[in-house]
């Protein structure tokens, strides 16, 4: 078994503490934030904790690279295959604690962690890649909870504004300015996903690799109760109208396998499915 420098019940403990802290606050603005809503506690960690997960990140030729007009990233979600520190920092925010806090926050019962890791696990991002507008899919891969939270983790050392790669809300639809939060080191973003939640991360123009801890929460019930399915769609930017065009044919498409054929064509193969210790 790979080492690692801090297990995820010390990070689970450093995160509440943190929130504790800044639970008024981030109240506060998740509540005032709409439609959109969101918080951002910065320092979440101690800096040892936080530059030790940084470092356990693999580098993009062991992830999986995701490359269209949609988005350029590299993400893993098979955390067994990598430095065991990374896999500590992705528990730490499903402690049952952590959710709990993040509940009181956001005022939403019944919040459900995702030890598959359904499209989370670790993102990396290296010069000029991207994540157009888009809005996250429903359910999660048996369709049985809804997605209603993302918790995104950034863990780059030094990150600045003008090195890119910051997560943008575009709470008036992509048409209109987004709202940007800058991807700082040690910084925790909670941002709602629901039927209108677009979001994307701007180009990285940096030298460095802008990191990402990624954890998503589900819950029985739909943000605003009214029940809805959606695959990720994805949107051109303001400046893209021909982009735009051919991600909303792309989008429609996809939708509608999905309906005819629940589940799609290939069941996803972004979850974690952690192999035995002898390999079998």
């Amino acid at each position: 078994m790979r080492k690692f420098d801090y297990g995820r019940e010390a990070i689970a403990d450093a995160i509440c503490a943190r929130l504790d802290a800044a639970a008024a606050a981030a109240r506060e603005s998740y509540a005032s934030s709409k439609p959109i809503q969101h918080f951002v506690v910065d320092d979440l960690l101690p800096e040892a904790m936080a530059k030790a997960i940084h470092a356990s990140f693999p580098a993009p030729t062991q992830m999986f690279e995701r490359r269209s007009l949609r988005e350029h990233k590299y993400v893993a979600a098979q955390m067994d295959r990598y430095d065991r520190q990374a896999e500590e920092a992705l528990y730490g925010f499903q402690d049952p604690r952590v959710v709990d806090l993040v509940a009181s926050i956001t005022r939403l019962p019944h919040l459900l962690a995702d030890p598959q890791l359904y499209a989370g696990g670790i993102s990396l991002m290296t010069a000029g890649n991207f994540l157009n507008p888009h809005v996250d899919n429903s359910h999660n891969n048996d369709r049985s909870s809804y997605r209603v939270l993302n918790l995104l983790y950034y863990v780059s050392p030094g990150w600045q504004l003008e090195d890119g790669g910051h997560l943008e809300l575009w709470p008036n639809g992509v048409k209109q300015q987004p709202v940007t939060i800058a991807s700082l080191f040690n910084r925790l973003a909670v941002m709602s996903t629901g039927p209108d939640s677009w979001h994307s991360v701007c180009a990285v123009k940096g030298d460095a690799s802008r990191c990402c801890v990624s954890n998503y929460y589900f819950s029985p019930n739909p943000l605003g109760g009214k029940q809805y399915f959606r695959v990720t769609s994805f949107r051109g930017r303001p400046e893209q109208p021909f982009r735009d065009v051919l991600l909303k044919i792309d989008s429609s498409l996809r939708r509608a396998i999905r309906v005819i054929r629940p589940g799609g064509i290939a069941r996803t193969g972004h979850i974690y499915r952690p192999q035995p210790p002898d390999g079998k």
